[in-house]
């Protein structure tokens, strides 16, 4: 039979035997409160309580502060305070309340101490049915788990550069089945839309998230400038005006992708979106690492229309891989996008993303992006080392065939169900679309 905490093996941690015949690990946070350490004094002298009893006070306050602003420390915690609030959540939650013998559906059962240790004893997800950021009636604290991760991610957005951003959640899929998310509730506000514009970048898993969720992705050939390939702005309000604005879901943008391809002209594009009240969704896959993306989204949403960007926890926060943050300048759709989420979710995913965040601090964490910045321009001093890699991957880049003007352009490794952006190519039940105006 599982234990109260949910595990049917003793624990490797020296356990403490309780009146009612339940038991708990010896480190319990809980076991020294205020009142625990005056009778302590019957035991060590007072000095030496005092002394012990401000040094958790210490702890307290880092914690107190957090709950009060729900923002990343201005400084990392150590490890213990860490660890400390963590154990705090976890007895927050019914699984391991004392003497507690759950009989429901949902009790946070674990047959394995190890894993039960992995996730410290963090065990409900976070979550319910019908939201993903909803409540749990028996997991107080894996909720506020939640909700604290979720603020410090909006923190880190804003402190990264996008500063008028006013939601955002952390969800256990990564960039491309969250950005399918967004997708599917796109579908709810448009049903008969059927296409979705996407300037190409070469990589499946934005193009899969498209082909999933049951769209057809529009593909806009990129134009060569210089050594660069850049957005065709022009190019893509064609095929807006050829399939009929009703009949396109939204325009799905990149910020970070592999050179020669620069990021998305993020701001034209969202002043596009604006005209033909469109939806726009950016995949900023790896932009919260870059001031320029970053900078773009925001610069999007100022000058035009932005929905909603999706970037990848562990490219961006150094964590394991399997989730993405997804944000947004628009709160009732960012809850929207949550709500369309199936069922409860995993806590991993944000219980590691909340562990780093407090691990690095506000300060940590601008430090590893002032690194990345420095080294992306050149490895310090040596600029001419960064031009010539540039120029080699640009002429191993060029020899690929280029668009050409009313005729098939380079190969594409497309979906199936794809369509091309061709000179005069339609498809034939959108010819009928609707026109520029």
């Amino acid at each position: 039979m599982p234990s109260h905490h949910g595990t049917s093996s003793r624990s490797s941690l020296p356990l403490w035997q309780d009146d009612d015949g339940g038991s708990h690990a010896s480190n319990s946070p809980t076991a020294m409160n205020s009142e625990n350490f005056t009778l302590s004094e019957k035991t060590v002298p007072a000095s030496y309580v005092r002394q012990a009893s401000e040094a958790r006070r210490g702890h307290e306050r880092l914690i107190g502060r957090l709950l009060e602003q729900g923002k990343c420390p201005a400084e990392g915690w150590s490890e213990a305070t860490v660890e400390l609030f963590l154990n705090e959540l976890a007895v927050m939650d019914s699984n391991n309340f004392l003497g507690n013998c759950g009989v429901g559906e949902r009790e946070g059962r674990v047959a394995s101490d190890i894993v039960a240790r992995r996730h410290y004893r963090l065990s409900h997800g976070i979550g319910r049915s019908g939201d993903i950021a909803a409540v749990q009636p028996k997991a107080a604290g894996s909720s506020l788990l939640n909700k604290l991760t979720n603020s410090l991610a909006l923190d880190v957005l804003k402190m990264a550069g996008v500063r008028s951003v006013k939601s955002c959640f952390v969800v256990p899929m990564a960039t491309g089945m969250s950005l399918t998310l967004c997708f599917l509730t796109l579908r709810q506000r448009r049903p008969k839309a059927r296409y979705v514009i996407w300037p190409r970048i070469d990589q499946k898993s934005c193009f899969k998230a498209m082909v999933t969720a049951g769209f057809v992705p529009v593909v806009v050939e990129n134009v060569l400038e210089g050594d660069e390939l850049r957005t065709d702005v022009e190019a893509a309000e064609r095929q807006i005006c050829r399939l009929g604005a009703e009949s396109v879901l939204c325009v799905h943008s990149t910020t970070s992708c592999f050179a020669p391809r620069v990021p998305d002209r993020l701001a034209e594009l969202a002043v596009l979106c604006a005209k033909y009240d469109l939806p726009h969704i950016v995949n900023n896959a790896y932009g919260v690492q870059s001031s320029k993306c970053m900078h773009l989204i925001q610069e999007g949403a100022r000058v035009g229309r932005v929905d909603a960007f999706v970037q990848s926890l562990d490219k961006n926060f150094l964590v394991p891989v399997g989730g993405a943050i997804i944000a947004g300048f628009d709160e009732a759709f960012v809850e929207e996008i949550s709500k369309t989420y199936p069922g409860r979710a995993s806590a991993s995913p944000s219980l590691d993303l909340l562990v780093t965040l407090l691990t690095l601090g506000a300060g940590g964490y601008k430090k590893l992006l002032s690194d990345r910045k420095g080294g992306a321009a050149g490895q310090g001093a040596d600029h001419r080392r960064a031009r010539v890699s540039r120029v080699y991957v640009a002429l191993r880049v060029l020899p690929v065939p280029l668009p050409q003007r009313g005729g098939r352009r380079g190969r594409h490794p497309r979906g199936r169900g794809a369509v091309r952006q061709t000179a005069g190519q339609v498809p034939q039940d959108a010819a009928e679309g609707g026109k520029c105006g």
